[in-house]
């Protein structure tokens, strides 16, 4: 640059330095002010040459020829934010914990893991068009990841929850729990006489969970509610039942919130809302004694009105005379999609159509099913139904089959990734849970095929599994009393029948398991907490009474657990689960039922438990503290 490029003013003129004295050193000045910088510069570079930058993490020696990267200042990184926790969400879930987005790479599966190993076959049905397909591929794909997400409405929605199946309570109970009481009760459940003729199925059984849920203002108001809740805040519970209805109450009273809707078959299982807060309510039928077919519904919740029936007898199918479906089912809100495993050994996924307005009076559905059917060359056709409800991992399925089978199925290819053989049957749903970026998935067996006629006592098998290789991580097991009868209808089975408790907050080291018939075939059961790393007991509790019905988990703000579960002689447990110590139980009863037979599993909002009877009630419990303990 020449002297006089130095010198440039606004108007682009040129000018001559100035020879005033004073002005003259100004130019003299600034150099050395620079050389002085450069020159302190200099002398730290070899100061710290061999010691590396104060502000260097690598303080290491370099050789001379070496570029130390780490003389850059680098910016911290920015920790991904977490959102703010929703209304509708569970508090219980929060911070969502997992990505949903690991894959199953064919090459890691383990080796007795592979379909290939048992000569499995599989096949893909368009089940509309009554056609067989050579190959699947789902578009837009079904990706489902935390269970935080899973749902747009607050409440529990399906069995256990969500998509990962490890929560039944929502939201959070009172401070230092320490009483239980009946707060209402409902006893004019009818009775429906059994496909077989010889006996009425009567209350709840398993699973028979009650949905609780608070719908969005709009949507309530478009509902066939009575008009004098319409207006008004309240928690609905949904429950169906083995006479073949479906009723709404209020949380808070117990009092029928609109008028049930009669499905006209006996209902078992579980049923489902969708998750977008759509008034859509998926029902399925647990015994052939109905009079419009033998499957699986979508009612609307605007009007009570059945918008969709498939029918579960099929001649595609291994089982071909069981169309029942007790499996609670799992929408995908992203791809519009039902999933939705059968007895008949299906298993579905439903593209629905579904057409809504949020608060809208009118909702439709246009499912187009698609169903997936396999068999092992060890298996028999007769036993590849399907109880147990589906859960699933970004698009991927796990269940359990009665060929004592866990399978994993791609939803999206509609390919079985691995299977594994169990101990022994299971109807229990499978429970999910990401541990750094892996989903790993527990089960456990009943004793059920493990002896021969009579009575006898068998293992209850427990595992954990990684979601993504079918590896066993660990197994353990349990001793359990059953009773093979000379029909299906006499036998008394043991083991695990109710689904676990994954462990959140103050017990997320925990997963707890509940066995059945552990003293004898008519009494026992015991509540074992596991390290969910290593599997190793880490406390029991022993009841005298057996139950199938599911342990649920509820906890304080603080993050302090407590366990409620109830047997078949109408007793409800209050356990710390940190311990294991009872903190209270109580016996339900009714002056117009007797003594309850709990069988069926309880949902929890915030701190009252809803539970349906064998007897033929339904019970609504409040956890309270008392100072008179």
């Amino acid at each position: 640059m020449s002297n006089k490029d130095q010198y440039i003013d606004s108007d682009n003129a040129y000018h001559e330095p100035s020879r005033d004295p004073d002005q003259g050193f100004a130019p003299l000045i600034v150099i050395v002010t620079i050389l002085m910088v450069v020159l302190t510069a200099v002398l730290a570079i070899l100061c710290y040459k061999d010691k590396g930058f104060p502000w260097s993490k690598n303080k290491t020696a370099m050789s001379s020829n070496a570029v130390n990267e780490s003389l850059i200042p680098l910016a911290s990184p920015t920790p991904t934010p977490i959102l703010p926790i929703r209304d509708f969400q569970n508090p219980l879930l929060y911070p969502g914990t997992s990505s949903g987005t690991a894959v199953i790479l064919p090459e890691n599966i383990a080796t007795s893991a592979l379909p290939s190993d048992r000569g499995t076959t599989q096949t893909i049905l368009d089940v509309y068009n009554d056609k067989i397909l050579n190959d699947f591929s789902r578009d837009p794909v079904i990706s489902m990841g935390d269970p935080l997400l899973y749902s747009d409405i607050a409440g529990i929605i399906t069995f256990r929850g969500n998509n990962f199946r490890n929560c039944a309570s929502f939201g959070y109970c009172i401070d230092d729990p320490n009483n239980i009481e009946v707060v209402w009760e409902y006893s004019n459940l009818g009775t429906r006489t059994s496909s077989s003729l010889d006996f009425e199925w009567k209350g709840l059984a398993l699973t028979g969970q009650p949905l609780i849920v608070k719908w969005d203002d709009s949507v309530k108001k478009s509902m066939n509610i009575y008009e004098s809740l319409k207006e008004e805040d309240f928690v609905e519970v949904i429950i169906a039942t083995l006479d073949g209805k479906i009723y709404f109450f209020n949380l808070e009273t117990g009092a029928m919130t609109r008028d049930p809707i009669d499905v006209g078959a006996t209902v078992k299982g579980t049923p489902s809302l969708d998750p977008r807060g759509y008034p859509l309510l998926y029902v399925g039928q647990g015994d052939d004694n109905g009079n419009s077919g033998f499957g699986m519904r979508i009612f609307s919740l605007i009007d009570g009105k059945m918008l969709y029936f498939c029918n579960g007898i099929n001649d595609a199918t291994y089982r071909l005379n069981w169309g029942a479906c007790d499996s609670s089912p799992i929408v995908d809100p992203m791809s519009d999609t039902l999933i939705w495993p059968s007895e008949n050994g299906f298993i579905y996924t439903f593209n629905l159509n579904t057409s809504y307005t949020p608060g809208a009076d009118t909702i439709s559905v246009n499912p187009v099913p698609y169903a997936f059917k396999y068999i092992f060359n060890d298996s028999q056709g007769s036993h590849m139904g399907v109880e147990s409800s589906i859960a699933v991992y970004n698009g991927y399925g796990y269940f359990c089959d009665n060929d004592w089978n866990l399978v994993c199925l791609d939803l999206n290819t509609m390919q079985m990734m691995w299977q594994y053989k169990l101990g022994d049957d299971s109807r229990m749903s499978p429970v999910i849970e990401e541990e750094n970026g892996i989903p790993y998935v527990y089960v456990c067996s009943e004793v059920d095929g493990q002896g021969g006629q009579g009575e006898y006592s068998g293992a209850a098998y427990t595992y954990k599994f990684n979601g993504l290789t079918g590896e066993v991580i660990w197994q353990t097991s349990q001793p359990c009393y059953t009773y093979n009868g000379e029909t299906g209808d006499t036998d008394q089975s043991g083991g695990c029948f109710g689904n676990p408790i994954l462990g959140k907050k103050g017990i997320s080291n925990l997963v707890i398991f509940s066995y059945s018939r552990t003293h004898s075939l008519e009494a026992g059961n015991l509540l074992v907490a596991y390290d969910k790393m290593t599997g190793n007991t880490v406390w029991t509790y022993d009841m005298n009474i057996h139950t199938y019905s599911s342990p649920v988990d509820v906890y304080d703000k603080d993050g302090n657990c407590y366990i409620l579960i109830a047997d078949t002689f109408g007793q409800i447990h209050f356990v710390d689960a940190q311990t294991g110590e009872r903190i209270t139980h109580i016996r339900v009863s009714s002056d117009v039922t007797g003594y309850a037979n709990f069988e069926a599993s309880p949902a929890v909002y915030e701190n009252t438990l809803v539970i349906g009877s064998k007897t033929g009630s339904v019970f609504a419990v409040k956890i309270t503290h008392t100072d008179e303990q």
